[in-house]
């Protein structure tokens, strides 16, 4: 409905189940490719580029990317795949996205997968009595101001970005899968693109006048996975999420995991999933 083309990358023959990856920030599709080579033999594994990201349209005005029109990207994205359901996996800023899909199109959701992001209403009401997390989340503020964020990102040929993932602070700790040369090429490639900052910026540009919730309940099957290595998020949020979800709650917190987990511990990371996704199979054959 919003004229808007989205980029995907897809895996798996058309006509088994969907499973829809959201990336997080600074990413694009590319975090899951991973993911993409293991599910692929029982599912369309669909991952997108988001609303500003990679080679998705990128909307000027920063209205474009509130939280609602977002939640209504994937149900467009859903329906225009041919399907009416999917099992949503979201990290990060996607992990966002797939709760709050979650909460307003329950009947698309078979069951939510989310990496490294509590619930909405957890992150608001954490960061509001924890002056560690709000710190933590200091560049939500940053991210405020017009053009500066992404000119900083560009100085010292995107110093910034390649140190998210492989600075010793934030990036992949000792024991994950460090990026190789060509998966930071491939990164810095589609954001050195010219304006292909600002969309992704411009997510967290309309964040304060979403949030906090009107819904908060989630009714589906749900595993939350955390690396506790992460430099952005308190591993707190993470437990705290139990009280928003009506259903079968998983939590799995990787000690030795950063912020980048599907990244940094792929084969643990499918391992859990798939255990997941076949334990409800299971329970419901009972």
């Amino acid at each position: 409905d919003s004229g808007l083309r989205f980029h995907y990358v897809a895996a798996g023959e058309r006509g088994k189940p969907l499973m829809l990856l959201l990336h997080g920030f600074p990413e694009f599709w590319y975090s899951w490719r991973h993911q993409l080579r293991e599910f692929k033999s029982e599912y369309r594994v669909v991952a997108l580029d988001l609303r500003g990201y990679g080679e998705t349209d990128a909307p000027p005005h920063k209205e474009n990317y509130k939280l609602d029109c977002l939640i209504a990207d994937i149900k467009d994205i859903l329906e225009s795949l041919g399907y009416n359901k999917c099992v949503l996996i979201g990290h990060d800023w996607g992990g966002m996205i797939a709760w709050l899909v979650a909460i307003c199109y329950p009947e698309m959701v078979t069951k939510l997968i989310v990496v490294n992001f509590p619930h909405p209403s957890v992150f608001t009401e954490y960061i509001l009595r924890h002056p560690s997390q709000l710190i933590k989340s200091g560049y939500y503020f940053f991210f405020q101001m017009p053009w500066f964020p992404e000119f900083m990102f560009t100085l010292n040929d995107f110093k910034v970005l390649k140190s998210l993932f492989t600075s010793q602070a934030t990036g992949i700790g000792r024991k994950g899968c460090r990026l190789t040369a060509e998966d930071i090429e491939a990164y810095l490639y589609v954001f050195s693109q010219p304006g292909a900052l600002t969309g992704p910026i411009n997510h967290y540009r309309t964040i304060f006048s979403c949030l906090p919730l009107q819904h908060h309940e989630v009714i589906m099957p749900t595993l939350l996975l955390w690396g506790e290595r992460d430099a952005f998020m308190e591993v707190e949020m993470a437990e705290n999420t139990r009280i928003y979800v009506k259903n079968h709650f998983r939590l799995t917190i990787l000690s030795e995991a950063s912020h980048w987990l599907q990244q940094d511990q792929p084969d643990i990371v499918n391992k859990l999933i798939w255990t997941f996704l076949k334990e409800e199979t299971k329970r419901k054959r009972e």
